[in-house]
């Protein structure tokens, strides 16, 4: 970080850090003298963030926090690393662009290691499922629980490759400004039957109920439910296919600490430990930047990577877009919560994967539990993270570190008490994965801590302590999902799970791409204006 993370640096426009690296100054004399501000230090702020400064733009991110990270915080605890989330790392080359922009090379701040298998998936009569892509061994875990599927797949991947083109390659860094503009890509979605869940689609080529789930499961990392999200969302599998499952040595957390130091090596300013507390406007400008310390500075664009609903009904609470926008926001959807147990362990644990799903006895009545009803089951899946298998350097020597996820309904559907819930839940968590891998789990807890929904609404300002933003369903996607720039605010833009195209490293790296090009397109007009 800026030894004085207030102080703004001197924009240095030439290309002198290593030959044929930086800035071009070129591109900067288009943007000279202007600013912008990033709201939020999440995955989607910094990739904005590297962008704009990669431009020649003066940049300035402002964080409520102590880290940058946003869902990518971690904690340090007695000698542990716990990575707050989000661990799958997927489409590598989303994230390479963002040094490449400079000429600059992701390797020489971030280590990427590759994960075999990309999941293990488990049911409770001890049914294992190794999911990788490689071809040969992932058609035999098919074969294993039901060999006429192998088919299905084939023709299910043959989907997910005609999905990934037009819903991620062609669509997923475009931002949808107008209904017009979501009418154009409508034929396609429409040709593939977009409408239909992911569920549904696999269960079209899929006939084995465990493998019904072992494909279908992606859409709750991202926040949607298997029963409800849009087919589109099976280009996950193609995404992962061709790009693989990746890790950050060090942690997640590594990966946001290398963006900030490419960030900063551009010349671009880290303000953190200081929330934004209004973005004060005029007419249809967003005018000044104003933070909880008193700290007061006017850009020529902001952007928000905060929650969608705490960048309108709070940050914009006093303009009458914020307002009117609140009232919209409040009538959507929202994505469920997590409940997190983080624990490190004496031993190592080889024989348990990086990534693994204990699938709970219900499926499709547990989805609705958490969608639908807004109780919390007896019953639940868990996804299990346990990262010293790939990096032991996650944990001391001899020693383990890992984190139990369960999602659960978001505090609007399920106001309980977290602090009476939480106790329980974490011990019933614990209890089923000692019944299922480690059955002397609680004597080898070296350090453990939880992080439930109210945690998510206290420390991220999320909306009902929803942990992925609005639900990824169709009929809140695109045009109808939140704008990259304001209708109203037209130097005001979003980036992040809350706007196009979605939750997920992918999504929220895809939504700074989508932002950049209308923050970069809006100030070189106004430069010649």
């Amino acid at each position: 970080m800026n030894a004085d993370m207030h102080d703004t640096p001197s924009l240095n426009l030439s290309p002198s850090i290593g030959a044929g690296k930086g800035i071009n100054p070129d591109i900067a004399k288009k943007y000279a003298g202007k600013t912008a501000c990033v709201i939020g230090a999440g995955f989607g702020g910094m990739a904005l963030a590297i962008r704009l400064q990669s431009a020649g733009i003066m940049t300035t991110v402002v964080e409520k926090r102590d880290k940058p990270g946003g869902r990518a915080y971690f904690w340090e605890k007695d000698g542990f690393t716990f990575d707050a989330g989000p661990t799958v790392i997927t489409d590598p080359p989303c994230l390479k662009e963002l040094w490449e922009l400079t000429g600059h090379d992701i390797a020489d701040d971030v280590e990427l290691m590759k994960v075999h298998p990309f999941y293990r998936l488990n049911w409770p009569d001890g049914t294992n499922f190794d999911y990788s892509n490689d071809e040969e061994e992932l058609n035999a875990e098919i074969a294993k629980l039901n060999p006429d599927d192998v088919v299905g797949y084939q023709r299910f991947l043959e989907y997910s490759a005609e999905v990934f083109e037009e819903g991620y390659v062609k669509l997923g860094h475009k931002p949808f400004l107008d209904f017009k503009s979501m009418l154009k890509a409508a034929p396609a979605l429409v040709k593939k039957r977009a409408w239909r869940s992911v569920y549904d689609l696999v269960s079209s080529y899929i006939k084995d109920d465990r493998l019904r789930e072992a494909f279908s499961f992606h859409t709750l990392l991202v926040g949607g439910s298997p029963m409800k999200t849009s087919s589109i969302y099976a280009l996950i599998h193609k995404l992962e296919k061709d790009g693989g499952v990746w890790w950050a040595r060090g942690g997640t957390n590594r990966l946001i600490a290398g963006m900030v130091r490419h960030f900063e090596r551009l010349g671009g300013t880290m303000r953190l430990a200081d929330g934004v507390k209004e973005v004060h406007t005029l007419g249809t400008k967003a005018t000044e930047v104003e933070t909880e310390s008193g700290w007061k500075q006017r850009f020529d664009a902001v952007a928000s990577n905060a929650d969608i609903m705490h960048s309108y009904k709070d940050l914009l609470g006093n303009s009458e877009r914020g307002k009117k926008y609140t009232k919209s926001l409040n009538r959507k959807s929202y994505s469920p919560s997590l409940f997190v147990v983080h624990f490190g362990l004496e031993g190592a644990w080889p024989g348990i994967a990086h990534h693994m799903i204990l699938f709970g006895p219900r499926y499709k009545g547990l989805v609705d539990d958490i969608y639908k009803h807004g109780v919390l089951p007896q019953d639940f899946s868990i996804y299990l993270h346990h990262p010293t298998v790939t990096d032991p350097s996650m944990a001391p020597a001899g020693k383990s570190t890992f984190y139990a996820l369960v999602p659960v309904a978001h505090m609007g559907k399920m106001p309980v008490d977290w602090d009476q819930v939480g106790p329980k839940l974490e011990k019933a968590i614990l209890d089923e994965i000692g019944r299922r891998l480690i059955p002397d789990i609680h004597d080898r807890i070296v350090t453990k801590f939880s992080y439930a929904p109210k945690d998510f609404k206290q420390d991220l300002n999320a909306h009902m302590g929803s942990a992925f933003s609005l639900e990824p369903v169709l009929w809140q996607s695109a045009y109808l999902r939140g704008h990259n720039r304001d209708d109203v605010i037209d130097n005001f833009y979003l980036v992040g799970a809350g706007t196009h195209p979605g939750a997920g490293i992918p999504g929220v790296v895809g939504s700074a791409k989508a932002t950049a090009g209308l923050v970069l397109e809006d100030l070189a007009i106004k430069a010649t204006a």
